[in-house]
């Protein structure tokens, strides 16, 4: 246990003396932490012996996901995002929706022996883009705001609207649904997880928000720990709805919408820390990925499950996207940056952690499917999320 502490701790100290060089390359974190992972894990080196269970990774993904996507609500800029409105209801409400179903027609031709509730498990699991992976676009000043706003939303909330249909999906493939009629299921799970996360996260942060006032006026806020509200509230929205069989990822973005609003100019203060804690949670689960998961899935790779996956990453996701983008007055390349930018990651593994709990047919099919598409996307969005930005933004500032 200590040695694998002693080699990630050791490689996080190394990485992050070099991030600032990096991030004026190619070469993103995600794809050095995959890449360090399966080099000292079992497939590789063997110095890091990783014995984590499904459940584990999960956990640690989630609280990554929480922690990322109420920093960056907080961080938003609402002005623009009310402004710009259209760009992720578009994405959200007409593209989503055709990315599954065009998931399902691709995996028919793909997989032909696999059951179309599979195929539309599938789907939806590659659906959910991540909001941690498209931090390095959303972050990026280079990137006109009301592109990034988009994207930041888009990402935020498609994870919980996920969620709901997968479990549909699931239901249905187990035989569990009952006399519910499949409609009628998605309709009342998905009110139930956007409504329960949305409540939660309004009557958490609301009142934590108003604590930290309180407090505040009184001098009770240590200079130390006044750094420790944010993740702690990050988390309470998630693991309080996810409790209450609501949408963590929802409650979790919208505690940070409404925490940034109420901040206002002191957000950034209050969130740094967070920041640095989110992305140390993210290294330490990209490394799990790479030693205990990449390695294991490479086995089972097949011709079929590559093609799927950069079907995934390209057409099934763009067309959509593009489709769904018309009418918005953006032009051809702004919807292709859009459509690009929303790369596969931890919410699509915690998507398969579920799914494996389910025991279906071709689960190995599945669960690989996502792992390579999830490793391509990293690798893809890495490499051409500083070079691409740059020049949305050259020709965003000349017109």
């Amino acid at each position: 246990m200590y040695q694998n502490l002693a080699i990630i701790a050791v490689f996080a100290f190394v990485f992050s003396a070099i991030a600032g060089r990096l991030d004026r390359t190619a070469i993103t974190g995600p794809i050095l932490f995959i890449a360090f992972g399966l080099l000292a894990g079992p497939y590789g080196l063997g110095i890091l012996d990783l014995k984590l269970q499904a459940v584990e990774l999960r956990v640690l993904a989630d609280m990554t996901l929480a922690l990322v996507l109420f920093i960056d609500a907080a961080n938003a800029d609402l002005t623009t995002l009310r402004k710009h409105s259209l760009i992720p209801r578009r994405m959200l409400l007409i593209g989503l929706p055709l990315c599954i179903a065009l998931g399902v027609g691709a995996g028919v031709v793909v997989f032909p022996d696999v059951s179309i509730l599979e195929l539309c498990i599938l789907a939806t699991m590659l659906a959910a883009t991540d909001a941690a992976l498209g931090k390095g676009v959303v972050t990026n000043k280079a990137v006109p705001s009301r592109v990034r706003e988009g994207l930041n939303a888009e990402s935020g909330l498609n994870d919980g609207l996920c969620v709901p249909i997968l479990f549909v999906f699931l239901a249905l493939a187990a035989g569990e649904a009952g006399d519910d009629r499949p409609a009628k299921l998605a309709l009342t799970l998905v009110a139930q997880e956007l409504g329960v996360g949305v409540l939660v996260a309004i009557v958490l942060t609301f009142i934590g928000v108003r604590i930290l006032e309180w407090c505040g006026k009184r001098g009770w806020l240590s200079e130390i720990w006044v750094q420790i509200p944010v993740p702690t509230l990050a988390l309470a929205c998630f693991a309080a709805a996810q409790s209450l069989h609501g949408s963590g990822y929802i409650a979790a973005f919208v505690g940070g919408l409404i925490f940034g609003h109420f901040a206002k100019d002191k957000t950034h203060h209050l969130v740094l820390a967070s920041e640095g804690m989110a992305e140390l949670l993210a290294l330490a689960t990209w490394i799990i990925f790479g030693a205990a998961v990449v390695g294991a899935a490479w086995a089972g790779m097949t011709v079929e499950i590559v093609v799927y996956s950069l079907l995934s990453l390209t057409i099934i996701r763009m067309l959509p996207m593009v489709l769904a983008l018309t009418g918005t007055g953006e032009d051809f390349e702004t919807k292709l940056f859009l459509s690009w930018f929303g790369p596969r990651g931890l919410a699509s593994i915690v998507f398969a952690i579920i799914v494996i709990g389910a025991n279906l047919p071709a689960q190995s099919i599945l669960v690989n499917t996502v792992v390579c598409t999830v490793t391509l996307c990293v690798v893809a969005h890495g490499i051409t999320a500083n070079v691409w930005a740059n020049r949305i933004s050259k020709k965003d500032t000349v017109q």
